[in-house]
């Protein structure tokens, strides 16, 4: 809640105040499950809000859905508004403005990129390439970017792994090797990458980081809560996905110094995700985003279970921390407990690390930066408790938010503009009715040579026939002349033997024998 413009998380032998100028400085929220993380969290962003800071969190368990509705009051909360000295009948429950949004556009606004928005580093460790495979995909990234391709969504890149595989000969000489080995990996990494709803996270409308920092018109800050129960169960997705919404934030703002107030607070939960795991060149460009990005107005808060799973290079940059109760069981506990009282300014009245494993529900150390910028010495203090409703809300109520915003239908239908997948499409399209254009040709070039030949064999085969005739015609004028000569050799000897019986018979009977 707010006080004189402070943000008040917790009181204790001192209040413990979070400066609006030193917000940006960013934080660490800490904690064994089931001390009290998600209320601090809470506590932290409905202040935000009311500072008129928008404020970006991940909702893991879907207990912060809650903030939309207005706080009840119980004797429970009474009691503890009294243990921290506040009137239980002055404090004042009330809801605040919250967008939800949702990767796979079921319980919230669609969050969309494109391929070529994410770029081919993030996406090599959200497929878990090789370092050979990652430099394939960089190829076809700077491939498509060369010929002015847009990567929009995973079938463009399915469709431009494919034609970089193809075509590799002609790409060795200015990118370098493509196996097919390689390309076959990547392709088969996408197919998993699908099934775990990647082609709803990827594709367009993309998302405006704007929308994610507006007010309403009481000038409250909006509380946009990514629904991440769905999301979380891919952890590579889930980690990849805000890395990338830190980089978003770093590359599209403009640098305004140390500002009164943050401009965006971005809450990330389950932190730890983020690093396990991740080569130690995305740890360094990590580091380097969140030691830049203060300078942009934003603040970068990471909530986890011990401050061990942040790298100390990024843990050095978390000035505003809340540490609660971590349990002792084993030796790697007992030390993850000393690193954890290390880390704060030792406060003499008692002993940190100690006090680390003595914590009860709710409470917590806190040290937040004072107005020169330094960590305040460590205090024990209770968290104050929320003013929205502890817990979930319905999923009637969550789509009746949802619909009533003021940004719904602008994310919430997908569209598919052109890209590389359709230009490769329709060149494959292009070059397939050529080939067929040409094959019409050969196969029409064939058929007229065959009637041609046709034809002259018919031609010949006439001309024989008419020869055949001709000769036949000749014999038969041949064969008709003879027969006419032998014809007239026959009436002639026939004439000469008639007129020799003739003369026989009258004259005398005897001449014929």
């Amino acid at each position: 809640m707010l006080q004189e413009d402070r943000l008040l998380i917790g009181r204790g032998s001192e209040d413990a105040f979070i400066l609006p100028k030193m917000a940006n400085r960013h934080g660490l929220i800490c904690g064994a499950t089931g001390t009290g993380k998600t209320i601090t969290l809470k506590v932290m962003a409905e202040s935000f809000s009311d500072l008129g800071v928008p404020v970006f969190l991940a909702d893991v368990k879907g207990d912060l859905s809650g903030c939309v509705k207005r706080g009840v009051r119980s004797d429970a909360l009474d009691r503890r508004l009294e243990h921290l000295g506040l009137d239980p009948d002055a404090f004042e429950y009330k809801s605040f403005p919250v967008r939800f949004w949702d990767v796979f556009g079921q319980s919230g606004h669609p969050v969309r990129t494109t391929v070529s928005e994410m770029g081919a580093s993030l996406l090599a460790r959200l497929l878990d390439l090789t370092d050979v495979q990652a430099g394939v995909l960089n190829i076809v990234f700077r491939v498509a970017d060369d010929k002015g391709w847009l990567l929009i969504d995973l079938k463009d890149l399915r469709s431009m792994v494919a034609y970089v595989s193809e075509h590799s000969a002609e790409f060795i000489q200015d990118y370098g090797n493509v196996s097919k080995q390689s390309a076959g990996a990547i392709q088969r990494a996408l197919l998993q990458l699908e099934d775990a709803g990647g082609t709803l996270f990827f594709g367009e409308p993309d998302i405006q980081i704007s929308d994610w920092m507006t007010c309403d018109e009481k000038g409250r800050g909006y509380l946009n809560i990514l629904h991440c129960e769905k999301l979380y169960q891919s952890p590579l997705l889930y980690s990849t996905f805000l890395l990338w919404l830190l980089a978003e934030l770093f590359e599209q703002l403009p640098e305004v110094g140390d500002p009164e107030k943050p401009k965006l607070v971005f809450f990330f939960d389950e932190a730890h995700l983020l690093f396990k795991g991740a080569p130690r060149a995305l740890v360094d460009k990590v580091e380097q985003v969140v030691k830049l990005i203060r300078s942009k107005g934003v603040g970068v808060y990471f909530i986890t279970q011990q401050p061990s799973d942040i790298p100390d290079a990024v843990l050095a940059q978390l000035g505003n921390r809340v540490q609660h109760a971590l349990r002792a069981y084993t030796p790697a506990e007992q030390k993850a407990i000393r690193a954890a009282a290390q880390s704060f300014r030792a406060n003499p009245d008692f002993d940190t690390k100690e006090a680390i494993t003595n914590l009860g529900t709710g409470e917590a150390l806190v040290s937040f930066l004072d107005e020169k910028g330094r960590p305040n010495v460590v205090q024990q203090a209770t968290i104050l408790p929320p003013q929205s409703m502890m817990g979930s809300i319905d999923e009637d109520r969550r789509q009746a938010e949802i619909h009533a915003s003021d940004i719904y239908g602008k994310y919430d239908v997908a569209v598919d503009n052109e890209s590389a997948y359709e230009i490769l499409h329709a060149q494959k399209q292009t070059e397939a009715e050529e080939t067929a254009r040409l094959q019409a040709e050969k196969e029409a070039q064939k058929q007229k040579e065959l009637e041609e030949k046709a034809a002259e064999k018919a031609r010949k085969e006439k001309e024989k026939e008419e020869k055949a005739k001709e000769k036949a015609k000749q014999a038969k004028k041949k064969n008709s002349a003879a027969h006419k000569v032998a014809n007239s050799a026959v009436n002639a000897v026939g004439r000469e033997l008639g007129r020799s019986l003739t003369r026989g018979l009258l004259g005398t009977l005897k001449k014929l024998f």
